[in-house]
This record gives C-alpha cells, sequence and structure tokens, in this order.
C-alpha cells in the first residue's frame, strides 16, 4: 500500500510539473492561441493539482508551516502579488488571475515540504524527461503540433508553446540530470542517455538562447567550484560580480543576430528594444507598486498596442521579454526589491550550501537561481501566467532555510559514497 501511494504521488508530482512547464500546450502558441487539448480539460487538469496540493499541504500543515515560516520576505512578495488588483486599472482582470499564484505557492509549499532535495531533484529529473520525450514522439508523429511551422521552419517545440520554451526546458533537464544522485547502477547509465538526450533536443529547437543558456550556466558553475567558499567578503562579491556578468552575457549573446541583422537597417536594432522604450515610458505612471500583475500586458490595456506600432500590429507584445522588467511593472519597484533582496539571499545560502557540499544535488539550488537569473534576462518566466520558474524558485528558496528534522535523511546521507558528476567529485573543504 505504501509503495503504491508513492507511486501514485510520484504520478502526482509528473502531472504537475508538467502543468506548470506548459506541456499541456500541444499545438497552441505563445500569443494565446489555443492547442489540441480542449480548454476545458486543461482548466479540469489545473483546479485538480490545485486542489490535491492544498490537501496535502493541510495534512502535514505542521510540517509547511514550519517550512513556510523560513522566509517572510519571499511571502512579502506573494502578498504584494496578491494584492495588486487593488490599485491595478484592470482589478478584475487581475483578480480573477490571481488564482495562478495561489495554485503556484500551493504547489511549491507542498513540493518543499514533502520532499527533501534529493528527492526533489530525482523528481525534477524524471518530470522534464518525460516532457522531452512526449516532445519528441509529437515532433516525429505529429509535426503539424509539434514544430514549427513558417515562423521557425524545421525547429522543434513539442508538447510546449514555443522553441524557446522547450529549449528552456531541456537545459533544465540537463542542469537537473547532471546533479541527479546516482543510488545504483543502472541509474549512471540513464542519467548519461537522459543527458545526451536533453542536449539533443536543444539542438532540434534551434534555439541560439537555450544553447547559450547551457554554455553560460556550465561555465559559471565551473568558476564557483574554483572560487570556494573562504567566509570573506571579497569572494561573496566576486560571485555575486560573476553572476551579474552572466546576466549581461546571456543577454547580449542572446540578442547578437537581432543587433547584427538591425545594424543600418533598424534604429532599434530589435524588436525588443522598442518594447523597453515604451515600457520606459509608461512605467513611471505607476513606479512605485505597478500596475498590477499582468495589467500592463494585458488585452484590455492600451500599452501593448503602443508597442505594437512597431511590428505593423502584426504582433502585439504578451510581455517585455525581460522577467525583472515584468516583475517591475506588475509590482513596481517596491516588489522588485523585495524580490532581489529575497533572490540574493537565497543565493548566498546556495553558494554556501554548494561549496560545503557532500553530495552533488547539493549544487541544485546555486545552479537553478544562476538558470532562473540568466534565462530572465531575454525571457519573462517570473510572474507571468502559471510557470514551473516561480514554483521552483518558492520550493527552492524554503529549502536552502528549512533544517530537516528526517532522521532518515541524515542516515541516508551518512551511509552513501560521495557520487561523481562529470569527472569530478563534490567534497567539503
Amino acid at each position: 500500500m505504501k509503495k503504491l501511494l508513492g507511486f501514485a504521488e510520484t504520478c502526482f508530482v509528473v502531472l504537475g510539473f508538467t502543468f506548470f512547464t506548459g506541456g499541456f500546450a500541444l499545438g497552441g502558441t505563445e500569443d494565446g492561441t489555443a492547442g489540441l487539448i480542449p480548454i476545458a480539460i486543461i482548466t479540469g487538469i489545473r483546479y485538480f493539482i490545485w486542489l490535491v496540493s492544498s490537501l496535502l499541504v493541510i495534512v502535514h500543515w505542521r510540517k509547511a508551516l514550519f517550512t513556510a515560516s523560513r522566509d517572510w520576505i519571499l511571502w512579502l512578495v506573494l502578498a504584494l502579488t496578491l494584492v495588486s488588483f487593488a490599485w491595478s486599472d484592470l482589478p478584475e482582470w487581475v483578480f480573477w488571475n490571481e488564482r495562478e499564484v495561489l495554485q503556484m505557492i500551493s504547489f511549491g509549499l507542498y513540493f518543499a515540504t514533502r520532499f527533501t532535495l534529493r528527492e526533489q531533484v530525482r523528481l525534477l529529473a524524471l518530470s522534464l524527461v518525460v516532457g522531452g520525450l512526449a516532445s519528441a514522439l509529437f515532433a516525429i508523429g505529429l509535426p503539424s503540433a509539434g514544430k514549427h511551422g513558417a515562423d521557425h521552419p524545421g525547429a522543434w517545440k513539442g508538447i510546449y508553446d514555443y522553441k524557446n520554451t522547450f529549449g528552456s526546458m531541456m537545459v533544465l533537464g540537463v542542469i537537473t540530470l547532471f546533479l541527479m544522485p546516482i543510488e545504483r547502477p543502472v541509474e549512471r547509465v540513464l542519467k548519461w542517455l537522459g543527458l545526451a538526450f536533453c542536449t539533443a533536443m536543444i539542438l532540434l529547437t534551434t534555439s541560439k538562447t537555450a544553447l547559450i543558456l547551457l554554455l553560460v550556466i556550465v561555465g559559471m558553475l565551473a568558476f564557483y567550484r574554483r572560487f570556494r567558499w573562504q567566509g570573506k567578503l571579497s569572494v561573496v562579491l566576486l560571485d555575486l560580480g560573476v553572476l551579474l556578468m552572466g546576466c549581461v552575457v546571456t543577454a547580449l549573446l542572446s540578442s547578437w543576430m537581432d543587433i547584427v541583422k538591425g545594424l543600418g537597417r533598424d534604429p532599434t536594432l530589435s524588436g525588443r528594444t522598442f518594447i523597453w522604450q515604451v515600457v520606459g515610458l509608461h512605467f513611471w505612471e505607476k513606479p512605485w507598486f505597478g500596475f498590477g500583475r499582468g495589467a500592463f500586458w494585458a488585452p484590455e490595456s492600451r500599452f501593448p498596442r503602443t508597442a505594437a506600432l512597431f511590428f505593423g500590429d502584426q504582433y502585439i507584445p504578451p510581455h517585455a521579454h525581460n522577467g525583472f522588467i515584468d516583475t517591475a511593472l506588475d509590482i513596481g519597484l517596491i516588489g522588485l526589491a523585495l524580490f532581489l533582496i529575497c533572490f540574493v539571499a537565497a543565493y548566498l545560502c546556495a553558494l554556501r550550501r554548494a561549496y560545503a557540499a557532500k553530495h552533488s544535488e547539493e549544487l541544485f539550488p546555486l545552479a537553478f537561481l544562476t538558470f532562473l537569473a540568466l534565462n530572465n534576462m531575454t525571457e519573462s518566466y517570473l510572474l507571468r501566467l502559471s510557470n514551473v520558474y516561480l514554483v521552483l524558485f518558492i520550493a527552492t528558496t524554503l529549502t536552502l532555510r528549512r533544517r530537516w528534522q528526517v532522521d532518515e535523511e541524515e542516515d541516508l546521507e551518512k551511509n552513501l559514497r560521495l557520487p561523481e558528476y562529470g569527472n569530478l567529485q563534490v567534497r567539503e573543504d
């Protein structure tokens, strides 16, 4: 019975991550065009995940309360997001869509409460590989849904809405698989097969952003291993500087082709820069608390149509193509400042844990937070819609700050030998 319940919970977690990664958008597009799966079914899945995760949090309420109490700044950011309808010009639209935030909070808190970091990495790796396999099947068997058409000929998007989304999921899959702990010999074979598969999927998406992300993250993690924690402020500032530099490099490299193509023809160099000009022009109308979650880019808002003038009304931007800019638009400079404080605090915790790591999965929080920062330089993956990034940010932040009170986990860490990752072995100085 216990094994059956464990299997059922694993299936539920995979279902949840498939939903939050956008894996039910099969055949849909980034601009909101519906896919092959009826909206009613997706809505049913949405509320099923919300209901079950909420019930499991309630059942384990003591542990959930202890986990949630670890980071009050995170809850300030989420609370500000939830009440942002109060000062929005589109209060009803924002209020109705706040259910997405509640769903992400529920699943993120459930994931942090129920599983150790080791289990989290394994479950996330399984979910992303399942998404990759399903994407490959649809790209090959149903190319009209699994591949782009004339907009990006031949590029794979799989079960997701866009090639960059699929590419981002596979980058996260590579990171997770690379750091996944090995408990049985057969898992080592499956791990490397999974890494090869996810890398192949990244190439088939033709997403240069995903490829750049992968290369930059691998380089940064190698740097962090070289300059290990020494308890000195200079090391902390150096690490934060490397993160900032990595964000700048990612943004520049991801837009390099657009810039080159725009030289001599387009004074804005790329569409993104014009969108950011429109944002800069109107942001100061509500700088402190923002326009409300998603209100700036809402269908009824006047601002997207202003940005659309650059594209000849053929394309209405759904977001600013930068998660930090969109966060400022949603909850203002105060909300963005709180988020950055929360992020930097979590990042420092992740650095300390990574530098003193005994097992490979202990590097995952640092790798994920690095990935989150880099990916949001060119896309909007923080507060927008239902997304896996906020779910994992909630879970990772709370997990980093929680001290596990589980004897089984401590015994497991004592008995397991140090797993290898790549040609290196994590050790404590």
